[in-house]
């Protein structure tokens, strides 16, 4: 497999990576391992870059606290300690350990990761930054590799993972959507600006024991010239800020031309029926709406689900990502000039806010493209992969079904839907009926009482019409009415996964 090659030093050689893997597994230095030893509370600490719960849990010298006070504590430990936990000579030759007097420090962040099927995963990234996963580059060097992130396990679990034949993942930072790629893509192409991202995927990948991956190294899609792909994904550097300091996070383009070039650019490198999905920040402008802005990005060609999860207004994003790099633990008098930075540069573009969400598109080929933009800031169950995919094929569905098509149709109610009714104490009938989903996007919607009825009789056993003749009848209204009132409702409740048509 062909691979860009990047000189990179001071970093770990992936040929120890089998036996050290070995090691890992046999000392349990695993997810569930973590968890039984730490025990939630620290475990849960952790994720918040809290570490003296486990450091106290991790005080005997068991093989597995040596594990973990190496690769996730950033301790040093006695050698003879660490060498009865790994092999010692192999770590410390291919780069994996440093000396330090008698004992001996990890190079690197090892971080377990529990892949979706029970896979003991490593996420490898730079010192300081597995633990949490987000504490940003914290004044370290502009070209730092953050591991797992909320960010990532995001764009992870809204992956549409079906098989396909090739895949790429722009902008790889460690490794981790690589890694989850390569389950199901015959062949993986990862991309980076930083030579250095490169080689920590390459090391990810090979204490995973996951197949390797195709590695380039450059902006967007330039590594990968004219080659298309079935699947794209992207946790880009879509940070909005005045410059381009930090490699990670930074895309160095003005606004948010980064995100919006990479989705205009994704239509040409994608096969027919491909997803490209990306988390991305945008702007919003005084006098555009956001959603028209977003769709602009959408390529000829493409369906697109545009869900913006979050907004800041300027101020608390400037505040997020000055904490993210650390300035606000420097001279204040820098602290404040740096804040003046971000402030000018949202106005001079009209920015008073920014959105941050999930874009994927797909490449229909439509001549009448469905581009749905919304907010969803509620929670939802993640992975939510064959949610994504569900959503484009009941847009096909609803593309190719005109009203008449759609009650002739029969449908069914989607299992995990729960009915609410609201009222008053007393009230004999309801002031509203709510349906719910319990899994998935987890929406509610109102109903009257004939979209309550409608609903509840889906079973697939009658057709739309039918069962919406006999409501009209219960209910003594024209059918002919009804028939001619509900198609828009009815469209609703299968755009948004409520129902389900039985033909499908």
């Amino acid at each position: 497999m062909s691979t860009t090659r990047v000189a990179v030093t001071g970093l770990p050689s992936p040929a120890a990576a089998p036996r050290l893997r070995d090691a890992l597994l046999t000392g349990a230095f695993t997810a569930d391992g973590l968890l039984d030893l730490l025990g939630a509370p620290a475990y849960a600490a952790l994720a918040r870059s809290e570490t003296v719960p486990a450091l106290r849990a991790t005080r005997s010298t068991g093989v597995l606290e040596t594990l973990i006070r190496l690769f996730l504590l950033q301790c040093p430990v006695p050698a003879e300690r660490a060498r009865a936990a790994l092999p010692l000579e192999q770590c410390l030759a291919d780069g994996w350990l440093l000396r330090d007097g008698d004992a001996v420090r990890a190079t690197v962040d090892v971080r377990p990761y529990g892949g979706p099927e029970g896979q003991d995963w490593y996420i490898v990234s730079d010192l300081g930054c597995a633990v949490g996963g987000a504490g940003g580059s914290a004044g370290q060097d502009e070209q730092v590799v953050l591991g797992v992130g909320g960010a990532s396990t995001t764009l992870a679990g809204i992956t549409v993972r079906t098989p396909v034949g090739s895949a790429l993942d722009l902008g790889t930072g460690s490794g981790i959507q690589a890694l989850h790629a390569a389950q199901h893509a015959t062949r993986v192409t990862a991309t980076d600006l930083n030579p250095r991202a490169l080689h920590f995927t390459r090391l990810t990948l090979a204490l995973s024991a996951a197949p390797e991956a195709e590695l380039k190294e450059g902006s967007l899609f330039e590594p990968v010239g004219q080659d298309t792909f079935d699947l794209i994904v992207s946790n880009p550097p879509f940070v909005i800020s005045p410059g381009a300091r930090l490699t990670y996070r930074d895309g160095g383009m003005g606004g948010d031309d980064l995100c919006r070039s990479l989705v205009q650019q994704a239509g040409d490198r994608l096969n027919d029926g491909g997803y490209a999905q990306f988390l991305a920040n945008w702007q919003h402008v005084d006098g555009e709406p956001w959603q028209e802005r977003l769709r602009s990005w959408v390529p000829r060609g493409c369906d697109a689900w545009i869900v913006q999860r979050e907004v800041q207004d300027i101020a608390q994003y400037a505040e997020l990502w000055l904490r993210d790099s650390g300035d606000h633990r420097g001279d204040p008098e820098r602290y404040r000039r740096r804040y003046e930075e971000w402030l000018d540069e949202f106005e001079a573009r009209g920015t008073r806010a920014v959105g941050f969400g999930w874009i994927t598109l797909r490449k229909s080929g439509s001549e009448r493209p469905s581009v749905v933009a919304e907010e969803w800031p509620h929670p939802v169950e993640q992975p939510l992969g064959a949610t994504v995919r569900a959503h484009f094929d009941r847009q096909d569905y609803l593309r190719t079904h005109d009203d008449a098509a759609l009650l002739a149709d029969h449908f069914a109610l989607v299992p995990e839907v729960t009915q609410e009714q609201m009222g008053l104490p007393g009230e004999e009938h309801p002031e509203h009926v709510v349906l719910r989903q319990n899994r998935g996007m987890r929406r509610a919607t109102k109903v009257d009482t004939v979209g309550a009825g409608f609903a509840g009789a889906c079973d697939g056993t009658l057709s739309a019409g039918r069962i919406l003749d006999a409501i009209a009848q219960l209910i003594g209204e024209d059918p002919v009415l009804l028939r001619d009132r509900t198609p828009q409702a009815l469209r609703l409740l299968v755009e948004e996964g409520f129902l389900e048509p039985v033909s499908r």
